[in-house]
Formats: structure tokens, C-alpha cells, sequence
């Protein structure tokens, strides 16, 4: 069981864990042992999940989350099975749990006055240096 935090939590019969050979350096073992861990989770069809998570977790532009909703984690830090595998379990968790934080609604304001008139001089001193280029061709 994955503990998301205390209102999420995910079955272990949801996750799907299989285990490849590591890339990269690693000597002799590296072609030997499947240490990597390649870790799916399918957030669409889950029913661990409350919707307004769900929404929010699907919505992400996130490259480790397919067209089809599947959340794949790849985790190959350390050299054991094990570390790998509570290394893919602990990033989907604190995926998820980035999903769960509803974000501040924005508050549309005007711009203040002193803003407006600032923004005003500012592009009537660059129109006055852009002017002056030009009238400067004396070259008697």
C-alpha cells in the first residue's frame, strides 16, 4: 500500500513494477542484474483517487504521463532493486501530492495610474531616441 498522505491511499494491486537493466555505467553488473525500476499507474482508471485530483494530476504537462492517463516512473539512482523501487513509489507519491494542492485563483486588478503614466514616459523616451537617430545625417 502506497500512503499518499492520510486521505490517499493507493493499492498495491494498482501499481505495476517491472524490473529492466539499468543504463549507464555500472561495470559487469550492469548487464547482469535488472535493478531499474520502470513503475505504472494508471490515474484515469484509478479508483484510489478523488476526481478533483485526478483532473489535476492528468492536467499537468508532465512527459511521464501517457495520452492514456498512465503515470510511468522510471528510477534507476541506486544500484539495489529495493532502493529503486521506494525511490519510484516516493516520487509518484509526492507527484500526487503536488495534484492535491488546489491552486490560488487569480484576482484580476487594473493597473494603477502611476503604472499607466510610467509605462507612457517610457515609450515616449524611446519614440524621442529613436527620433533622434535619424535627424542626426548632417555630414558636411
Amino acid at each position: 500500500m502506497l500512503v499518499v498522505n492520510a486521505r490517499i491511499h493507493i493499492a498495491d494491486t494498482e501499481l505495476e513494477e517491472r524490473f529492466v537493466r539499468a543504463s549507464g555505467p555500472g561495470g559487469q553488473n550492469v548487464n547482469k542484474v535488472a535493478t531499474a525500476v520502470e513503475l505504472r499507474f494508471d490515474a484515469r482508471q484509478s479508483p484510489s483517487l478523488p476526481e478533483a485530483v485526478r483532473t489535476r494530476l492528468l492536467a499537468r504537462a508532465d512527459r511521464r504521463i501517457t495520452d492514456d492517463g498512465v503515470v510511468v516512473i522510471q528510477a534507476n539512482r541506486f544500484r539495489t532493486q529495493e532502493r529503486n523501487r521506494e525511490d519510484a513509489r516516493e516520487r509518484l507519491a509526492e507527484m500526487i501530492r503536488a495534484a492535491t494542492i488546489v491552486p490560488k485563483a487569480r484576482i484580476a486588478t487594473k493597473p494603477t495610474r502611476a503604472s499607466k503614466e510610467r509605462r507612457i514616459n517610457e515609450k515616449k523616451t524611446r519614440s524621442a531616441i529613436k527620433r533622434g537617430r535619424s535627424s542626426r545625417v548632417d555630414h558636411d
